[in-house]
């Protein structure tokens, strides 16, 4: 069926120039997609595979602010509501200075299956702005949170698309955000998901990703008849999602030996114990720190400060048994996949969205290593905000234990998804195409359900 997906390929980086991010999100979806479209003539009738890749509405907005010195300062604000066919838009909003249209749409495309993979009725979308809240102070946050909310809150709510936090938006950003949203609408609503516990959030909401990713990522290790117990690891990145995958993995036995941030990587071969991690939480969730300061507190861990000329990262050249990449997207080149392959890593899961380039991936997959893909391996976050808005629906909010156990059950189920479509349409090792596959049947069907929409 290439000569059917190619055709798509094409118009889509014709009409999406110089969108190197969106294309690839698109080209893997379609790579994988081209395995199954002669089984389903309908889609092509239908002409789903045009209409998936076109944002049902791409929303962007400019946002004044005054910072601590008086100057007014402008950034630049994003919502791409994706895909609605299985229900409000949901996905995270952004705040980094690398975001851009590009970015946007390729985050919102893979949030369209990720969310379909939950199994949730849950539409997909993503949003942000290239502000960079590094180094600016609690009332320039609030500030700028206040000013993007005031032009953001006209294209959201509980019904219609439901943002969460994502790189640069944590519990902060996210409370300031709704206090801006509840004053211009005079409703306490469950607009946006991971708020405050005591104020309508959901225990475990800060944990899910890294939480998920972990479960995920055992599911995937019981297929081969191991566990998670003794292994080496690898983590990148050292904010929400890699702190609670090291605390999950560090409860199911693993030894942790690495975290990093946009500086540099710190690698620690005597593990990373509950001790440091906590050393970790403080220093980047209270005091905003670099990891460099790592070494500062335990001075046999090696510290590599992050050059632009370098070709590969180091913290992915060591042995281990596992790696979670949790940082940012691309991530792992194909040197690095390469140093993974050679120092005997089995596992990858990707706990950042599209961490791994193509190469990588293919490389992954040739020699056998179990590949988690972020549109499976890190739903856990979505899937926590899905059940944060169904406590919200019902004015009541669950124990931290019904929402784990819910949240095991979400996770183990898109492992099972995504493992018998791969299994019917590839091989059942490959979780990438399996993951695809089950993740956009649903919303296609959902879509030919509903019409010319």
């Amino acid at each position: 069926m290439e000569h059917i997906v190619k055709p798509v390929m094409d118009t889509v980086i014709a009409k999406n120039p110089g969108e190197k991010e969106f294309h690839q999100a698109v080209h893997e979806v379609l790579h994988s997609l081209d395995k199954v479209l002669d089984s389903y003539p309908n889609l092509l009738y239908h002409r789903i595979l045009e209409r998936i890749v076109e944002p049902e509405r791409v929303i962007m907005f400019r946002i004044p602010w005054i910072d601590d010195q008086g100057t007014l300062q402008v950034n630049r604000g994003f919502r791409v509501e994706m895909n609605s066919s299985l229900g409000p838009y949901k996905g995270g909003l952004r705040f980094h200075p690398s975001v851009n249209l590009s970015i946007m749409k390729f985050l919102a495309f893979e949030q369209v299956f990720k969310n379909s993979l939950t199994g949730l009725t849950l539409g997909g979308g993503k949003g942000g702005t290239d502000f960079d809240p590094k180094g600016k102070s609690d009332l320039e946050i609030m500030k700028f949170c206040q000013s993007f909310m005031t032009e953001l809150s006209r294209h959201i709510g509980e019904n219609t698309d439901i943002p969460a936090g994502d790189i640069g938006v944590g519990a902060r950003e996210i409370g300031f955000m709704y206090g801006q949203y509840k004053r211009i609408k005079n409703q306490f609503a469950g607009v946006l998901t991971g708020k405050g516990s005591e104020w309508g959030g959901s225990f475990l909401r800060p944990e899910a990703t890294g939480f998920g990713l972990v479960y995920f990522s055992a599911n995937m290790l019981e297929t081969r008849s191991e566990t998670l117990e003794g292994k080496t690891c690898l983590i990148s990145g050292s904010g929400n999602v890699a702190q609670f995958t090291a605390e999950k993995l560090l409860e199911l036995g693993a030894k942790v030996i690495s975290f990093s941030d946009s500086t540099g990587c710190m690698i620690d071969h005597d593990g990373i114990d509950h001790e440091k991690l906590s050393f970790v939480k403080e220093l980047k969730n209270v005091h905003r720190g670099r990891i460099a300061e790592y070494k500062e507190r335990y001075p046999h861990a090696e510290y590599y400060r992050y050059n632009p000329r370098d070709t590969s990262n180091p913290l992915w050249n060591r042995k281990a048994d596992c790696a979670f990449p949790c940082a940012t997207q691309n991530e792992i080149n194909l040197e690095d996949a390469g140093h993974l392959v050679e120092n005997g890593v089995t596992l990858v899961a990707e706990g950042a969205n599209m961490p791994t380039c193509e190469e990588g991936v293919e490389l992954f997959i040739e020699n056998n290593v179990l590949f988690g893909p972020a549109k499976a391996a890190n739903a856990g976050g979505v899937a926590v905000s899905g059940l944060e808005m169904a406590q919200n629906g019902s004015r009541i909010q669950w124990k931290r234990s019904k929402v784990d156990d819910e949240l095991h059950k979400i996770m183990k189920k898109i492992h099972t998804t995504c493992r018998r479509s791969a299994k019917e349409y590839s091989d059942e090792d490959n979780y990438v195409d399996g993951a695809n596959i089950s993740g956009f049947l649903r919303v296609a069907n959902a879509m030919i359900d509903q019409g010319y929409v």
